[in-house]
């Protein structure tokens, strides 16, 4: 096993580059550079794709590649480094990560296991889909907790969708459709299913001419008493009831029990045929991340962490994001897993890190809940705002809707890139609206 070393610069080592991890690394690169600090950023990833974008990508709807950043040239125009790799086990006596091999498509070997040293490490890894041990989900069931995932439902999508086509062409009174079932009414489900219908919508102008959205049947299952738990239940409502109007069977109270390469069993006993299936029922955190380095997790394997966002057992580590578990003093449940949390757990982990670094006392993480929107693609958006600005909790629905959830993926390109590329990226966004096709087809 190599071991990488540096001189006696502080090293600073972030494994995840998701929204939280990605915007840590370019803000310390940024304020540190490579003079006394060596930034680095691990990630498994060789590009970064903004996670709540991951269901435009599966249906088409976005082209990631115009989208994505690349780590390498991010990492060289913010001064910190890019390690492609994925943490295996952390030596907290040595104060080393150590990174797994490093394999090639033919399952050959680029690099071997190698360490890391770390004077400080913070762990922004995410989350991935929860199963709960539901027979079947792990074989037959697309998860978006990644664009290769998403990539890969967008590909079967079309293939199935290219195989209805043609057999409509065949015999026009065929009853064949593309059947998906969606498990899981959080924002992931609901939006993914509002996003297949404007899809469907538009892929008989690129090339499916006997194709149309009546032809793609969407069911959207939840085990809870309604969709979207997070919204007010009015507003939760008003996205039920859209999504019935644009076609989709939405079941709640309804939960799975089995699924086969066919389709999937509810607890009622139906049985539901479908093409595609996508599981979206939870999250939790990566198997790998329980007792990694000896560090107190719970059973979601999320990392438990202090006020301060430093791991409960090591004041030099530090959790961010959906991989960690932080319950605030006088609250019942702990912070939720989503982008506006990693956000500002990042801000409060970069302002800890230098205080830590000059012997400062550090301060507490609060988290300040800015609402939830839900984007039912273009037809419409709905959600609530928290705070200052609003007067406590103001209910979103339309146009202006629309507008913040839009603003939200500006706030976080701004982030990454700073002002100036931001804004060039957001200008490039509305181009590129106008110029490139509505749907990614290959």
């Amino acid at each position: 096993m190599s071991s990488f070393r540096t001189s006696k610069k502080i090293q600073i080592v972030i494994v995840g580059g998701g929204a939280g991890g990605l915007e840590l690394a370019a803000r310390l690169g940024a304020k540190y550079g490579r003079k006394s600090h060596d930034i680095i950023l691990l990630e498994r990833n060789q590009t970064h794709v903004w996670k709540p974008l991951l269901h435009e990508v599966a249906a088409g709807t976005l082209d990631a590649n115009m989208d994505e950043t690349g780590y390498r040239g991010h990492a060289h125009r913010w001064g910190y480094r890019f390690f492609f790799g994925n943490l295996s086990a952390i030596d907290r006596d040595a104060r080393e990560i150590v990174v797994a091999p490093l394999t090639d498509v033919d399952g050959s070997e680029i690099t071997g296991e190698h360490r890391i040293r770390y004077d400080y490490l913070v762990l922004a890894v995410g989350s991935v889909s929860n199963d709960f041990g539901t027979p079947g989900v792990r074989e037959h069931c697309i998860f978006l907790d990644a664009r290769s995932q998403a990539d890969l439902f967008r590909q079967k999508l079309l293939n199935q969708c290219l195989r209805v086509s043609r057999a409509w062409q065949a015999d026009p009174q065929t009853d064949a459709h593309v059947d998906v079932a969606i498990v899981g009414g959080g924002a992931t489900g609901v939006e993914l299913a509002a996003e297949l219908c404007s899809a469907a919508d538009g892929l008989r102008h690129y090339g499916l001419e006997a194709f149309d959205d009546e032809r793609i049947r969407v069911t959207l299952l939840e085990a809870g008493s309604r969709i979207l738990p997070a919204l007010p239940e009015k507003l939760a409502e008003a996205a039920h009831e859209e999504l019935e109007g644009l076609g989709i069977r939405v079941l709640t109270g309804t939960a799975v029990t089995h699924v086969t390469e066919q389709g999937m069993t509810t607890g009622d006993g139906e049985f539901i045929a479908a093409d595609l299936q996508v599981w979206a029922a939870g999250v939790k955190a990566a198997d790998m991340l329980s007792n990694i380095g000896g560090l107190e997790t719970n059973r979601g394997n999320q990392l438990l962490v202090r006020p301060t966002l430093q791991t409960t057992l090591d004041d030099r580590i530090y959790a961010l994001g959906d991989c960690c578990s932080y319950t605030p003093e006088g609250e019942e449940r702990p912070i939720p897993p989503r982008a506006q949390a990693a956000h500002q757990m990042a801000s409060t982990v970069r302002r800890n890190l230098i205080r830590q670094m000059e012997e400062r006392p550090l301060e507490d993480f609060i988290y300040k809940d800015h609402g939830s929107l839900v984007s039912l693609s273009r037809f419409s958006t709905v959600g609530s705002l928290m705070g200052n600005l609003v007067g406590g909790r103001m209910a979103l629905e339309g146009r202006l809707a629309r507008l913040v959830y839009i603003s939200l993926y500006r706030m976080h390109l701004i982030a990454i890139h700073g002002w100036l590329k931001g804004l060039a990226m957001i200008a490039m966004g509305h181009a590129n609206r106008v110029i490139r096709p509505r749907l990614k087809l290959h």
